[in-house]
């Protein structure tokens, strides 16, 4: 089969169109025909080894998982032993976590890391739900803990995170403040978002109000400027976020761990997300989507082959929304 493979981090250009051999399916495993997939933030992060505190995780000298990817959609193949619950020939989505792969034409994927796929979107719309809606979900709904009446802001409303979680603190009932650029403005507007801050003109910090609610997905503000946004008792999520600019040590991290050190020692509930892909928030990301309350965006797409050009657009600030592959 035709997949990306990386065996160095770097740019883009380590990124190549490879034959692979096809993946077998293990007990508890599904093989899945990829039709399309979608690219995230972690991407870049996974390709460029970067932060460089996080090839303690990712690989030393060189990425653990060859193929990159994660966020997939397509159909079933073949089933391993001990699966129950899906059958060759269904339409599903997933996100492969960590270990990667989806930049494939073919994907193993153990059955629990799977979902139908919702029926009233294609599955370039559905590849590009699961890690950023799955981080939409978890940051407003578990983290944030949004009740209806709450004031959310979201930062970087326009991205592939923010465009859902726009939506999704809007069907939980909140005031959604969206933050965004210049052209990204209407169609935040357009996702349900109450207000909308241009952070090129206005700086949402100072000038937007308390919210009950902070959902940070840039990580380009510093706590202090964070928590002004806060009301008294309000919640801070962060969830990393950033573009490359060159390389860093800690890069988001930073300040997430700061945030970390911070939360015991004030009033402000803050709190750090981290997002496990599995089939119960797929199950649910499927109803909102088949109830017509969560379309996914998609910016552009690219076939297989340009994945490394699509990386690029991705990496660069340029993308809003999502950015699909097709296979």
């Amino acid at each position: 089969m035709k997949a990306i493979v990386q065996d160095r981090y770097g740019p883009p250009d380590t990124l190549t169109l490879a034959e692979v051999d096809t993946p077998v399916p293990a007990p508890g495993e599904v093989l899945v025909r990829v039709e399309a997939a979608a690219l995230n933030a972690y991407d870049w992060h996974a390709m460029r080894g970067d932060p460089r505190l996080a090839r303690l995780a990712m690989g030393r000298s060189r990425p653990r998982a060859r193929i990159r990817g994660r966020d997939f959609a397509g159909r079933v193949e073949a089933v391993g032993a001990d699966v129950r619950q899906v059958r060759p020939g269904d339409a599903v989505f997933g996100d492969l976590g960590e270990a990667n792969g989806a930049f494939a034409e073919y994907v193993c994927v153990p059955e629990t890391l799977v979902a139908a796929q919702p029926a009233n979107l294609t599955p370039q719309q559905a590849a590009a739900l699961p890690l950023a809606g799955i981080t939409a979900l978890l940051g407003l709904r578990d983290a944030g803990r949004v009740r209806p009446g709450q004031r959310v802001l979201v930062n970087g409303a326009s991205g592939g995170v923010g465009t859902l979680a726009v939506q999704l603190a809007t069907v939980f009932g909140a005031t959604v403040t969206g933050v965004c650029s210049t052209r990204n403005v209407d169609l935040v507007r357009s996702l349900g978002a109450d207000h909308v801050v241009d952070y090129t003109r206005d700086d949402f910090t100072r000038d937007a109000g308390r919210h009950d609610v902070v959902l940070d997905l840039v990580g380009n503000r510093s706590l202090t400027a964070l928590r002004r946004a806060l009301t008294p008792t309000g919640t801070l999520v962060l969830s990393g976020g950033g573009v490359y600019g060159g390389g860093s040590l800690v890069g988001p991290v930073w300040l997430i761990a700061r945030g970390r050190l911070l939360a015991p020692f004030v009033r402000h509930r803050i709190v750090t997300l981290a997002a496990a892909p599995g089939r119960q928030h797929l199950d649910t990301l499927r109803a909102y989507a088949e109830a017509g309350r969560l379309t996914p965006v998609i910016d552009r797409t690219y076939p297989l082959h340009e994945v490394p050009r699509a990386i690029r657009y991705l990496e660069g600030e340029h993308a809003r929304a999502k950015v699909v592959i097709t296979v």
